[in-house]
C-alpha cells in the first residue's frame, strides 16, 4: 500500500460509507417524523402522482357527502312533516265518520266542525314548516337533488316534490250536515290514500340516500387505506433501521478518525 499525505483513500472511503450512512439517517427520521415514506415527489414520483389523485377523488367525495347529508336532512324533515300530516287526516276521518250521524244535534256538530277545522289548520301549518335549507317537498313543485359520485357527468339522486299541500286544498267542504260528512269521509280517504303513497316515496327515497351515504363512507375509507397503502411509513421497520443506522454512524465516525490518523504513521519513517 503506497503511503501519501496528498491522498488519504482510506479517510475519503470512510468519509463516503459515513455521508451514505447520515443521508440514510436523514431519511428516517423524515420518515419517523411525517409518518410517510413518500412524503414528496422526490421519494417516488409515480406513488406519489397516484396518491395525490386519490387524494384529490377524497376532495370529491366529502363534498358528496355534504350533497347527501344535505338531500338527506330536507328528505326526513319532509318525512317528519308527511308522517304527521297522515296521522291528522285519519283524525279528521273519524271526526267526520262522527258528524255523519243524522241523530247528532246542531251543538254536537258545531263542536266537532270547530275541531275539524283546527285539525286541518293544523296540516297546513305543518305543511309550511316541513321546509330545509330553503326546500320544501311538501309544498308547491321542484326537487332536491343530490350529488352521488365525484364525476360531475354523472346523474344526481332525484326527489319530487310531493305536493301534499294540493291533497289538503282537494280536502273541499264542510260538516253542517250527515250528508256532507258522509262526501267528507269519502274524500279523506281518498286523499289519506294519496298521502300514504306520497309518505311511501318520501321514505323509499330517504333510504335511498342512506344507501348512498353508506356507500361513499365505505369509499372513502377504501381510498384511504389505498393511499396509506401507498405512501405510509412502516413506523416499526423504520424505528429498527434507526438503531441500525445509529450504529452504523457511531462506527463511520470511528473508521473516519482511524483512517485521518494513517499520515501520521508517515512521520515514523523520518525518524
Amino acid at each position: 500500500m503506497a503511503f501519501s499525505v496528498n491522498t488519504n483513500t482510506g479517510a475519503m472511503a470512510a468519509l463516503q460509507s459515513l455521508n451514505a450512512t447520515n443521508r440514510g439517517l436523514d431519511t428516517v427520521q423524515s420518515r419517523i417524523n411525517t409518518g410517510l415514506a413518500v412524503a414528496s415527489t422526490k421519494d417516488d414520483s409515480a406513488s406519489f402522482t397516484i396518491a395525490q389523485t386519490l387524494r384529490g377523488e377524497m376532495g370529491g367525495l366529502k363534498a358528496v357527502n355534504s350533497s347527501l347529508g344535505r338531500a338527506k336532512s330536507t328528505v326526513d324533515v319532509a318525512v317528519a312533516g308527511a308522517e304527521q300530516i297522515s296521522d291528522l287526516v285519519n283524525q279528521m276521518k273519524t271526526k267526520a265518520t262522527e258528524a255523519s250521524d243524522a241523530g247528532l244535534d246542531a251543538d254536537s256538530r258545531a263542536a266537532i266542525a270547530k275541531d275539524f277545522t283546527a285539525l286541518k289548520e293544523q296540516i297546513t301549518t305543518i305543511i309550511d314548516s316541513s321546509e330545509f335549507n330553503g326546500t320544501n317537498l311538501l309544498k308547491g313543485s321542484g326537487t332536491v337533488a343530490a350529488l352521488q359520485s365525484t364525476d360531475t357527468a354523472a346523474a344526481t339522486l332525484n326527489v319530487a316534490n310531493q305536493d301534499i299541500a294540493a291533497n289538503v286544498t282537494a280536502m273541499t267542504g264542510d260538516l253542517t250536515s250527515a250528508a256532507n260528512a258522509k262526501t267528507m269521509v269519502t274524500t279523506l280517504e281518498t286523499q289519506a290514500t294519496s298521502i300514504n303513497t306520497k309518505l311511501s316515496t318520501l321514505g323509499a327515497a330517504s333510504r335511498k340516500i342512506d344507501g348512498q351515504l353508506s356507500f361513499t363512507s365505505k369509499l372513502s375509507d377504501t381510498i384511504q387505506a389505498g393511499i396509506g397503502n401507498l405512501v405510509d411509513a412502516d413506523l416499526a421497520k423504520e424505528s429498527a433501521n434507526l438503531q441500525a443506522l445509529q450504529v452504523k454512524q457511531q462506527l463511520g465516525l470511528q473508521a473516519l478518525s482511524i483512517a485521518n490518523q494513517a499520515p501520521q504513521s508517515i512521520q515514523s519513517l523520518f525518524r
